[in-house]
C-alpha cells in the first residue's frame, strides 16, 4: 500500500478517535514549498460540524497523529491547514519497495479493453509536423493505459479515398508523363504530395480565368475543370471504373512504401489497419438501417439527412442525392466494424479539434441508432502546431515534412551534442544512434508536454536545448545517473538501504517523495489520456535528483550507509526516468 494511502487511514482514525468522527472522508495534498511538511489536511470542512476553529482541529489532529502514528514525525499548523512531515523510517520503506520492485509504475490488468485509433493519414500527402503530434499523442496514450492495467488496440484508419485521393490523382494522370518516385528520387509519399500541390495550381488558375469570364468565385470554385473532372473521377472509382481504380491502387502503394519508412523511423506501430476504400459501403447499410427506423430521412433529391437540433447540434447531411459517401457515412461503418471485430469498452479516436464538432455528430447519431457502443466512444481532441511562420497548408506546399524535420532534428543534436564535448568515447555507429535517439527524445517531448487541448507553437531550437524542461535534459541526466551506477559497480558497492535511525538530508527525502508519487501520476495521466502530466513529472524528478547531486556527493561521503543509499536512490531514479520516458515513446541513453 502507498504511503499517502497508509497516512490517510492514521488521519481517518485521529479523526475518529479525538474528534468523535468516525469513517471521515480524507484527502491529502502535497504540502506547499514554503512550509515545513510533506502532505497536507485541509481542517475547515469540519469546522462547522464540531464547533470549533479549524486551527484547533488541526493541533488536535496533528498532537494525536504524533503519539500514535508510526509514520508522522512532527507537525505544524497554518490557519486550517495541518502540514505533516513524514518519519524518514517510512521513506527508506518507500524507496526499499521502490528499488526491489521491478515493476514500479505499471498496474495490474483492468480487464479493460481500449481501442485507440490515431495517425489516420491521407494518402496524397507525407505525413507532416501536425501528424507527429497526432502520431506521438496516440502512440504515448496507448502505452500510458496499458501501463495502467488495460489492454490496448492500436489501430489506423488510413483515408485511401475521397475527392482529396481523385485530386493527387488527376494532377498525376494530366502531367505525370511515367515518372515515378524511382525515377523522381522521391519517397513514395513525398511523391504523392507533390502532385497534390500541382493540383492546387492550376485549380487556381482555373478559377482566376473563369472569374476573369465574368463567372461568381463561388460557382468558378464549383465549375473549374479539374474540379469537374476530379469529382467525376470520385464516382468513376466508386462505380469500379477499371483505369480509374488501377491508377489509385498505383499511386497508393507508392504512399504506403513512403508511411513505412516513416512510421518505422518515428517509433510508431499500429495492430490493425483499416482502409476507407474497405468500410465506406458498410456505412451505407447504416444508413439504410437508420432510414428503416426513422432516425434518417430522404430530401427530394436523394440525399439523406438527421436532424439532430434537439441534441444542440444542427442537421447533418449522412449521404449524398448521388449515392455516394461523405465523411460521416464512412466513421459509421468503420466504428461498427471496429467494435465488431475488438468488443472494447471503449474507443477513443485521436483527432485535431477542428473536427470536434464531427465527432459530436458522429456520437450523437450513435446514440440515436441505439449501438450499445456509443457511450464508450470519446474524441480526444487536440490543438493544431504552429510555426514562428505561421500555419501550414499541405495544398499549398508549406507543411514542415515529416522526414526533413526528424532529419533536421538529428542534424541539430549532433551539433549541439559536439559543441558540448559529450562525444567522447564514442564509436560513429554509436554517435549515430546518439543522435537519432537525442533529436526524437526532443521532438516527442515538446510535441507531448503541451496539454493536447491546447494549441502550441513549436520551436525546434528549444525542443534540442540541453537545459530546461526538454527531452535532452531529462535524457543527459538518466545518462549522467548511469555513470553513478556503473563506477558504483566498478568499485564493487551494491545499492542497499540502511538500517532503523538513519538520517535523511533534505534532498534525498525529496527525491524519495517524488518517487512515491510516480503510479498515481501514470493513473492520472491514463484517467486524463494527457502525457504532458508524464513529461511534468520526468522533468521534476530529473531536475529535484540534479539538486541532489549538486549538494551531496555520492562516493566520497565518509559513511558507507549514505553511499550504498545514495546508489540505491540513484538507481530508483534512472528506472523511473526510463520507465516514464518509455511511456512517451522515447529512449533514454545509457551515455552522453
Amino acid at each position: 500500500m502507498q504511503l499517502e494511502q497508509l497516512i490517510k487511514e492514521d488521519v481517518q482514525k485521529a479523526i475518529a478517535s479525538s474528534l468523535g468522527m468516525p469513517d471521515q472522508e480524507v484527502s491529502l495534498q502535497p504540502t506547499r514549498k514554503e512550509f515545513e511538511g510533506h502532505f497536507t489536511f485541509v481542517t475547515f470542512p469540519l469546522s462547522k460540524a464540531l464547533k470549533k476553529s479549524p486551527a484547533e482541529i488541526a493541533n488536535t489532529i496533528g498532537a494525536h497523529l504524533l503519539e500514535n502514528s508510526a509514520l508522522i514525525a512532527g507537525f505544524n499548523v497554518v490557519q486550517g491547514f495541518l502540514n505533516l512531515s513524514v518519519k524518514d523510517n517510512a521513506w527508506l520503506e518507500v524507496l526499499g519497495n521502490v528499488f526491489r520492485d521491478e515493476n514500479f509504475g505499471n498496474r495490474p490488468a483492468t480487464g479493460n479493453k481500449v481501442l485507440i485509433e490515431f495517425s489516420s493519414p491521407n494518402t496524397n500527402k507525407p505525413l507532416h509536423l501536425g501528424h507527429l503530434r497526432n502520431n506521438f499523442l496516440g502512440d504515448s496514450v496507448s502505452r500510458i493505459l496499458t501501463a495502467n492495467g488495460d489492454e490496448v488496440v492500436k489501430v489506423c484508419l488510413v483515408n485511401d479515398r475521397g475527392i482529396h485521393i481523385c485530386k493527387s490523382m488527376l494532377a498525376y494522370r494530366e502531367l505525370g508523363n511515367g515518372e515515378t518516385p524511382a525515377s523522381s528520387g522521391l519517397k513514395g509519399d513525398h511523391f504523392a504530395g507533390k502532385y497534390y500541390v500541382e493540383f492546387d495550381k492550376a485549380y487556381k488558375q482555373q478559377i482566376a480565368e473563369l472569374t476573369a469570364q465574368g463567372q461568381p468565385a463561388d460557382e468558378a470554385a464549383k465549375n473549374a475543370p479539374w474540379m469537374v473532372e476530379a469529382q467525376k473521377m470520385l464516382v468513376d472509382w466508386e462505380n469500379g471504373d477499371p483505369g480509374t481504380v488501377a491508377l489509385w491502387k498505383q499511386m497508393n502503394a507508392w504512399v504506403y512504401q513512403g508511411f513505412d519508412e516513416t512510421y518505422g523511423k518515428i517509433g510508431i506501430s499500429f495492430d490493425k489497419t483499416y482502409y476507407e476504400s474497405d468500410t465506406y459501403l458498410l456505412g451505407k447499410d447504416i444508413v439504410e438501417e437508420g432510414l428503416s427506423k426513422g432516425v434518417f430521412y430522404r430530401k427530394e433529391d436523394g440525399a439523406v439527412w438527421i436532424d439532430l437540433t434537439e441534441e444542440g447540434l444542427d442537421q447533418k447531411l449522412v449521404l449524398r442525392g448521388n449515392g455516394t459517401s461523405v465523411y460521416i457515412t464512412q466513421d459509421l461503418g468503420t466504428t461498427e466494424l471496429k467494435y465488431r471485430e475488438y468488443d472494447a469498452s471503449r474507443m477513443v479516436w485521436v483527432v485535431g479539434n477542428e473536427q470536434d464538432y464531427h465527432f459530436e455528430v458522429l456520437f450523437a447519431i450513435l446514440k440515436k441508432l441505439g449501438r450499445s457502443y456509443a457511450e464508450g466512444c470519446y474524441h480526444l481532441s487536440y490543438g493544431m502546431v504552429d510555426l514562428p511562420t505561421g500555419k501550414m497548408k499541405s495544398r499549398e506546399g508549406t507543411v514542415v515534412d515529416a522526414d526533413e524535420l526528424v532529419a533536421e532534428m538529428e542534424e541539430t543534436a549532433e551539433n549541439r551534442t559536439r559543441d558540448l564535448g559529450k562525444v567522447e568515447g564514442f564509436g560513429e555507429d554509436e554517435l549515430k544512434k546518439l543522435f537519432n535517439v537525442l533529436a526524437l527524445g526532443a521532438l516527442k517531448y515538446f510535441l507531448l508536454k503541451v496539454d493536447p487541448k491546447k494549441r502550441m507553437l513549436f520551436n525546434p531550437a528549444e525542443s534540442i536545448d540541453f537545459q530546461g524542461n526538454t527531452g535532452p535534459f531529462v535524457q543527459y541526466t538518466h545518462a549522467r545517473i548511469r555513470s553513478v551506477i556503473r563506477k558504483a559497480a566498478e568499485n564493487g558497492i551494491s545499492g542497499t538501504l540502511p538500517g532503523a535511525g538513519y538520517e535523511l538530508k533534505p534532498a534525498e527525502r525529496d527525491v524519495i517523495h517524488l518517487l512515491s508519487q510516480y503510479p498515481d501520476k501514470v493513473a492520472d495521466a491514463a484517467r486524463g489520456l494527457s502525457p504532458s502530466l508524464i513529461t511534468i513529472y520526468a522533468y521534476d524528478l530529473a531536475k529535484t535528483y540534479n539538486q541532489f547531486y549538486a549538494e551531496h556527493s555520492i562516493f566520497s561521503d565518509p559513511d558507507p550507509d549514505a553511499v550504498a543509499l545514495r546508489v540505491a536512490l540513484s538507481a530508483s531514479v534512472s528506472r523511473t526516468i526510463a520507465h516514464a520516458f518509455a511511456l512517451l515513446g522515447i529512449e533514454v541513453p545509457e551515455r552522453m
